[in-house]
């Protein structure tokens, strides 16, 4: 069956010193955390991998990336390939999410190019989906919701869909404070339940994990965790501060 998982995106913040704080202190939170049925990760800033990635020794949690190439290693000046991060036993890495679609005009076919890459090398994949406000007051959320999952995912195989994440993040909801109600929670990550039942089986998307991301706290996190379909959370500014982002964990 699939994880309850809660994974901190601390996206271009933290200098290095605080970065070391950060994490130090979120391991430390971590030794009191005894829920063997949540699986923790911590996607810091490529410079800070190997920095979480030695912390995670001690403590019982993975270390993901907040973004991969498309391209193998070679001639691609700024590029971190998926080979890399294999090479540093990087367990996730988050693609698609809605920063890089807007900032860097990445589209569906390099979310699927990325995804590839990442399942060659043995890295699971959390795939972001999710709609701006006006799509979402057009009624069209759940065109753009499909065309996403279904671009970005429904080459793969059966196996490899189990081992990909989902995240469901509505963009209007990113950072503004702003969360989706839990009822508007739900009814997204049941439609893309429903959508990877219709193309794989019942079966197997009873085993993909679908996380909520967009202004997700620790005030709100128990009654969205709560959820038939929500199965934990892609935590941004909370994952900023080790409490929090343990009181998260500690949700479900």
């Amino acid at each position: 069956m699939r994880r309850n998982i809660v994974a901190g995106n601390w996206k271009s913040n933290e200098l290095f010193s605080q970065a070391d704080e950060l994490i130090n202190d979120i391991a430390e939170g971590l030794r009191e955390f005894d829920n063997t049925d949540v699986d923790v990760i911590v996607c810091p800033p490529f410079p800070y991998l190997e920095l979480v990635g030695d912390a995670s020794e001690d403590v019982e949690f993975f270390v993901g990336a907040q973004n991969v190439s498309k391209f193998d290693n070679g001639a691609f000046t700024g590029e971190v390939s998926a080979k890399m991060l294999q090479s540093m036993n990087i367990d996730y890495c988050i693609v698609g999410h809605s920063e890089r679609r807007k900032y860097f005009n990445e589209t569906n076919q390099d979310v699927a190019e990325k995804v590839n890459k990442l399942l060659e090398a043995d890295i699971n994949p959390i795939v972001c989906v999710g709609e701006s406000l006006a799509q979402r007051e057009a009624g069209t959320h759940f065109d753009l919701i499909r065309s996403q999952v279904s671009e970005g995912l429904f080459h793969l195989d059966c196996e490899q869909i189990k081992k990909t994440v989902i995240a469901y993040e509505p963009v209007w909801a990113i950072g503004t404070g702003k969360t989706a109600t839990k009822e508007q929670a739900q009814e997204v990550h049941a439609f893309i339940r429903a959508m990877l039942a219709e193309k794989y089986s019942d079966d197997v998307a009873q085993e993909v994990s679908i996380l909520y991301g967009g202004s997700c706290n620790a005030k709100n996190a128990r009654e969205l965790f709560a959820q038939t379909d929500v199965d934990g959370g892609l935590i941004g500014g909370a994952s900023l501060k080790a409490a929090d982002f343990i009181e998260i964990a500690r949700s479900f």
